[in-house]
């Protein structure tokens, strides 16, 4: 059986054996054991290596351990692999991906598309905080949090100012404000890209710039939603917020 994958992450596993953990097109995430893998001179090496893609053939289990019997048209997203920032977005969305749909369990709609675009455009130095942004705002509706960012809960008014309600779920305007005093306090221009994220195909993505401040705001806001309403935890998100510090540092 065969399956387009990217491969996630390995751990060793006994004397001379891996686990592999890839996302596919067909089955969702799933866990591959793979024998020999430590061995000198493995024939798979290569298609085992975290951020390899291409297309896998063996025999997938639906629960449990499945199987590599070999690979064809395998390339590698080769900036991701050699660069530390890159490699920790495209990590942090792997992760996204993990927690939002879990192991075994195949992606619904396109995806498994989405997040190979995702990759890629990363692969290629598109802004990486701002792919990863707007796959977090299209992933809240997995995580069963859906902001209404099309018009104003309360009057349907689609014209701004807006700001952002938790409360209500979405998006306020200026004469409803008043319903929510702990409103985000959002400044138009995140409120604007908040809006584009949630509804952007990634596949129409050619160029985009967001000002710097713009960007903090953006993560500042990305992160409020998913401590207060999804609480999941990503290991590579530790480290993106650490390289944040870092740039703040080196810019006083």
């Amino acid at each position: 059986m065969d399956f387009h994958g990217i491969v996630i992450s390995r751990n060793d596993y006994k004397e001379r054996d891996m686990l592999v953990k890839i996302l596919t097109d067909k089955f969702g995430i799933k866990t591959f054991f793979v024998r020999g893998a430590r061995k000198k001179g493995f024939k798979l090496a290569s298609a085992i290596l975290p951020f390899s893609h291409g297309t896998y053939f063996g025999n997938v289990n639906d629960h449990g351990l499945s199987f590599i019997n070999g690979t064809r048209e395998l390339e590698q997203y080769q900036q991701i692999y050699s660069d530390i920032e890159l490699n920790a977005y495209a990590s942090y969305i792997l992760g996204l991906v993990g927690a939002a749909f879990g192991n075994d369990e195949p992606l619904p709609g396109v995806w498994f598309d989405n997040i190979a675009t995702a990759i890629n455009l990363i692969d290629q130095r598109f802004d990486a905080a701002i792919v990863a942004n707007i796959i977090e705002i299209q992933l809240l509706e997995q995580f069963g949090v859906k902001p209404f960012l099309e018009s104003c809960v309360i009057c349907g008014n689609s014209s701004g100012p807006f700001d952002f309600s938790e409360t209500y779920g979405g998006l306020l305007c200026q004469q409803h404000w008043y319903l929510d005093l702990h409103r985000l306090h959002l400044d138009q221009r995140t409120i604007y890209y908040l809006r584009l994220f949630s509804v952007i195909d990634l596949k129409q993505l050619h160029s985009i710039k967001v000002k710097d401040v713009t960007k903090q705001h953006l993560r500042h806001t990305i992160d409020t939603l998913y401590n207060d309403q999804v609480g999941v935890y990503v290991k590579a998100k530790k480290f993106i917020d650490q390289m944040g510090s870092w740039d703040q540092i080196l810019k006083k």
